[in-house]
């Protein structure tokens, strides 16, 4: 577990990672850090610029979940970010699909899967969430419902994203690895992931804290690189990729995606902590259970992030290369490595 000693190594290797001063993120329970305030929480280093979006937020004194909502579309726009959003790597067929699901603090939620031709998945959840009975919205269904409600369609795939998909038919490759980063296409075989790559990361998740207290999440992806078109991992599904309590706190989850839905992962993160364990227990909790049942999963990546009521925040994954991005009103660009039960491959 993460020590005084440990928070403050792991604090300036963050620091180092983002060029900024060294931050003043506090210990809380063992293996956790405090956060003050108002404050967010994401996955990987697009997490940074994410929460500064929140943040804008929330410093006025805005809801979690316009914040988290703002956050969320930050990285869906990036045209860098081959993870998230519009520029996301395509499935097989050469079509790009997003996933995406967002929660509020009253246990209101709403979700998109293998929603094509819209930018922002996010925004098209919180619609679902706000103007139907519905939870989750899908495909085609999901298309003409975001039309109805005024998004713009276009046409996601990217010309790198068309170039990386050109690339990968050669070989036509499908093996997700650790830190599902896809890298150089020319140099991968269109292989998902090149463990310890430079840029880890493969969905945003995102949990907030505003000034009264509520808590929000959100979490946005264009999932696995080259999947079987139709194919939903944990992000949209509520439960799986991110789950809020208000009375206790929230979580959510990046990597390979059933290994999650198979656990309901960010539920049992949050039951946990509605047990007492500390976000940094609970999520590690939640990592050992999906070894337990499947030990091969140690060949693949999947972390938890969480954030209690109390603004103590924890992370775990199964290898090595997990970072999340934390920001209140002290620091607005920290960068931390999770925790892991395994180093990842070379």
């Amino acid at each position: 577990m993460m020590n005084r000693r440990g928070l403050i190594g792991a604090s300036l290797v963050g620091s180092a990672m983002i060029g900024a001063k060294a931050p003043r993120a506090e210990a809380a329970a063992e293996g956790s850090v405090k956060l003050e305030g108002p404050c967010v929480i994401s996955t990987w280093d697009f997490g940074v610029a994410a929460n500064q979006a929140a943040w804008a937020v929330l410093s006025k004194g805005g809801r979690a979940l316009d914040a988290v909502e703002a956050g969320a579309r930050v990285p869906e726009q990036d045209l860098k970010n081959h993870s998230v959003g519009r520029a996301g790597y395509p499935d097989r067929d050469g079509h790009v699909s997003l996933d995406a699901c967002i929660m509020d603090e009253l246990g209101n939620c709403g979700a998109v899967a293998a929603l094509e031709h819209i930018a922002h998945p996010i925004s098209v959840a919180r619609k679902v969430m706000e103007k139907t009975p519905h939870v989750m919205l899908v495909g085609a269904g999901a298309l003409q419902f975001a039309i109805e409600q005024g998004f713009q369609y276009e046409e996601l795939l990217t010309p790198d994203s068309k170039a990386a998909w050109e690339a990968w038919k050669k070989d036509a490759k499908y093996q997700p690895k650790a830190n599902s980063e896809v890298g150089d296409y020319g140099k991968t075989s269109g292989q998902l992931g090149t463990p310890g790559g430079a840029n880890n990361h493969d969905t945003l998740g995102m949990l907030a804290i505003d000034a009264k207290g509520d808590i929000a999440g959100a979490c946005t992806t264009s999932g696995m690189a080259w999947k079987l078109r139709g194919r939903v991992g944990d992000s949209p599904i509520i439960g799986a990729g991110l789950y809020v309590d208000n009375d206790v706190g929230g979580a959510t989850s990046t990597g390979v995606g059933e290994e999650v839905i198979r656990n309901v992962g960010s539920f049992l993160v949050v039951e946990l902590m509605r047990q007492g364990r500390s976000p940094q227990d609970a999520c590690r909790e939640a990592v050992e259970r999906i070894l337990k049942k499947k030990p091969q999963a140690k060949a693949i990546q999947v972390g938890f992030l969480a954030i209690n009521k109390q603004g103590e925040v924890g992370a775990w994954a199964i290898q090595s290369g997990f970072s999340y991005a934390l920001c209140d009103g002290r620091k607005q660009d920290l960068l931390l490595p999770g925790k892991a039960t395994y180093q990842a491959a070379s």
